[in-house]
């Protein structure tokens, strides 16, 4: 195995600056919140070149066009200052593990990227690792992949945790149940205790409640993020059908006009198409569709639309300032909405990162000192 340049952990001084890198790192969702939680991220690396501009602009960070697969162990050593402890982390595209209908798409290559994360790993060492995931991966062909991809960080001499959470408790105002596994040369990492419960967990009305109207179709004058797709009039009436927290189930017959697949056994069972989502609950799973009003429940709980490019940024956990498109740039609708669906959003990734932090200030060094180090 070639190792590039890295001391055992028992080597490791304790002033040596904690560093890491994102591996298919979006527009940084997952690096924007480990940096709000003091760990700083050097670089991110995505094979999708759109994501530069939000990435770079918002996290000061650079980012490597680079897919995975054929992006070397050096070039990623190379990211780290000489004297790094280093921390890698990423969270695979989860569309081939995903049970979303339209996300499962080109499963055979996506699930593999893994392996290529497995590979890096080998080669570059970093002290810590971890990945977050839908849990869906868990039971992937039996949980071959994912048991795969701990049994060889194991047999490197990692310590591997696993996690099922859901960020709606680490202050995301969204049920998103998320599978984190962390891996390190220390021993166990602990998962910091949750922030929220189910009666504390943020809502929707939180998330959006403040942003001003807009019509379907229509983009606020000043933020062109804050932009609604256009709805077709049966659609439109559709939505006006819709009670906030609803969905198609409460329509007139007359509406269901062309959705005969909702009259079957199994159509009746996809309940959170067209749905509205609620003021006072978490909002549901958002996906790479998430401004679709017929992809699931993503009606504005009051307004006649689906909602924003805004709003899902801050049902993610953005800050209302993140910035995912240069001012003068055209927006690309469907390619954000996939960007931001895709996204660790940015407080569970503060979760990851405090998670990360407390590890290493109680195994690697101890006390006071160790905290004052890191």
């Amino acid at each position: 195995m070639n190792v590039i340049g890295v001391a055992s952990p028992t080597q490791v001084k304790s002033k040596r600056p904690v560093i890491a890198v994102d591996i298919f790192c979006g527009v940084g969702g997952l690096t924007h919140g480990m940096q709000a939680a003091g760990l700083p991220v050097v670089a991110g690396i995505d094979f999708d070149a759109s994501c530069q501009y939000a990435f770079e602009h918002n996290n000061k960070s650079k980012f490597l066009h680079k897919d995975v697969t054929n992006i070397t162990a050096q070039e990623v050593a190379d990211l780290y200052p000489p004297d790094a402890l280093r921390v890698l982390v990423g969270c695979a595209p989860c569309q081939p593990f995903s049970q979303v209908p339209g996300e499962r798409e080109d499963k055979e290559h996506k699930w593999r990227l893994l392996y290529s994360f497995a590979d890096l790993i080998e080669k570059v060492q970093p002290a810590i690792v971890s990945m977050e995931n839908v849990p869906q991966l868990n039971g992937h062909k039996k949980g071959v992949v994912l048991a795969d991809f701990t049994k060889r960080l194991e047999s490197l001499g990692y310590e591997v945790t696993k996690y099922r959470v859901n960020a709606a408790h680490y202050g995301v105002p969204q049920r998103r149940h998320r599978l984190l596994l962390f891996a390190s040369k220390f021993g166990k990492v602990s998962l910091v205790p949750q922030t929220h419960t189910d009666a504390t967990a943020l809502t929707v009305a939180q998330a959006i409640g403040g942003l001003p109207a807009i019509e379907a179709g229509e983009a606020h004058h000043h933020d062109k993020l804050h932009h609604a797709r256009r709805l077709s009039p049966l659609n439109l009436l559709r939505i006006k059908a819709t009670p906030e927290g609803g969905n198609w189930t409460a329509w007139p017959a007359d509406l269901l006009e062309g959705l005969e697949c909702r009259q079957s056994k199994q159509g009746k069972t996809f309940t959170s198409a067209y749905g509205r989502m609620a003021w006072q609950k978490p909002a549901p799973t958002l996906t790479t569709h998430c401004t679709g009003l017929s992809n699931g429940c993503y009606g504005h709980p009051s307004q006649h639309r689906a909602i924003s490019l805004r709003e899902a940024a801050l049902i993610q956990s953005f800050p209302a300032t993140y910035s995912f498109v240069k001012a003068e740039s055209e927006l690309n609708i469907g390619a954000l909405a996939r960007h931001i669906g895709n996204a660790v959003p940015p407080k569970l990734g503060e979760a990851i990162a405090q998670s990360i932090l407390q590890h290493l200030a109680q195994t690697h060094a101890h006390g006071r000192q160790a905290k004052m180090a890191l």
